[in-house]
């Protein structure tokens, strides 16, 4: 597992709907081990291994990441923001942040009302968040940055103890990240099926990337790649949510929208491997790349497998390198193991 790779994503701001710096580095990246890179109208990047086979996969994770966007620029220079996804305005007071203007980048700090006089309101909303750039005027701001710009946390992911990370948007640069490690194996080790890799755009505020990809691809089973919720660390609502720990494994989905002879196939190839598996609920619907995939062209049968994540959407986020690891061995593995007359059907009718 390339972690420098890893890494280098994970500096790159890729707020939604601005993803193109971290898709030029995932496309170089990728092109060192597959033939065919290419992008689309989304800004999708896409790298595909055996193309020509007749059973099609389609391996999504996205790229993009959470952030905020320039709303509003008040007289005295002081930036207010809205949301780029969904977030809690209270972790950012204080917090440094990069403006992405149309010269370059903007330093700049959110403010926070002294504990003297009073702290942060109970009820505090996106719209009490400002951001201080040093700035005198609106002008002095304008000329460097226009309305609807994006706007990241400016952090550096870093390892902690016991082969955990830390950083920023690990969700779900981390997933685009395993879509590239698996398909550098596949490349070396053919499977009897064609792959297509994806690192998709915008999930993290309409999904769009997701539908053009399956629309476009036509896959004949999609597996998205995204992180959960670990419940492992205090405060942590393990009832509502489920039991899920940082090295603890992989976590598989199980509901309504996941196809449950792929699932079950995953499964087994995982214990074939002595891959610790978890699992997370999604009885309706999955809030992630697969919803949007699952109902593309005349429907593709889907499985989401996840990464226990930490703290999710808080500007720091924390993961475990070993079950990075495990995933991508467990994905190599399952892939590997599909033929071309793979039939996913739950009911194969053939009378009475």
């Amino acid at each position: 597992m390339n972690t420098a790779f890893l890494f280098d994503l994970l500096k790159t701001p890729s707020p939604s709907g601005h993803e193109e710096a971290i898709q030029e580095k995932w496309l170089t990246y990728m092109q060192t081990y597959v033939e065919d890179v290419t992008t689309d109208l989304a800004g999708n990047a896409i790298a595909t291994v055996n193309p020509n086979a007749p059973f099609r996969v389609l391996l999504a994770g996205h790229c993009d990441e959470i952030g905020f966007m320039v709303k509003s620029i008040d007289e005295s220079g002081f930036i207010y923001v809205e949301e780029l996804g969904r977030l809690s305005p209270l972790p950012a007071l204080g917090m440094e942040v990069e403006i992405h203007g149309r010269n370059g980048v903007l330093n700049g700090v959110f403010g926070a009302n002294a504990q003297h006089h009073g702290g942060a309101n109970a009820d505090l909303t996106m719209d009490d968040l400002f951001i201080d750039c040093g700035a005198e005027s609106a002008e002095e701001i304008q000329s460097v940055v226009t309305i609807g710009d994006p706007i990241t946390y400016k952090i550096e992911p870093s390892h902690l103890r016991n082969n955990r990370v830390v950083g920023r948007g690990l969700d779900n640069r981390t997933g685009a990240f395993i879509v590239a490690e698996v398909m550098k194996r596949l490349a070396s080790s053919l499977p009897e099926v064609c792959v297509q890799g994806v690192s998709t755009v915008n999930e993290e505020t309409n999904m769009g990337g997701a539908y053009f990809a399956g629309s476009a691809l036509k896959p004949d089973l999609a597996i998205a790649l995204d992180v959960t919720f670990a419940t492992d660390y205090p405060t942590a609502e393990m009832g509502r949510v489920g039991d899920v720990t940082l090295a603890g494994g992989p976590v598989l989905a199980k509901g309504a929208p996941i196809n449950k002879k792929a699932n079950e196939h995953l499964l087994q190839i995982a214990k074939e491997r002595n891959i610790p598996i978890q699992y997370e609920l999604t009885p309706r619907r999955t809030g992630t790349d697969a919803d949007q995939l699952r109902i593309t062209g005349e429907g593709v049968p889907i499985v989401l497998v996840s990464l226990p994540l930490r703290y999710m959407h808080a500007p720091r986020e924390v993961v475990s390198l070993q079950d990075i690891e495990q995933e991508i061995d467990l994905l190599v593995a399952f892939i590997q193991s599909l033929r071309p007359d793979t039939d996913l059907r739950p009911l194969i009718w053939n009378g009475r």
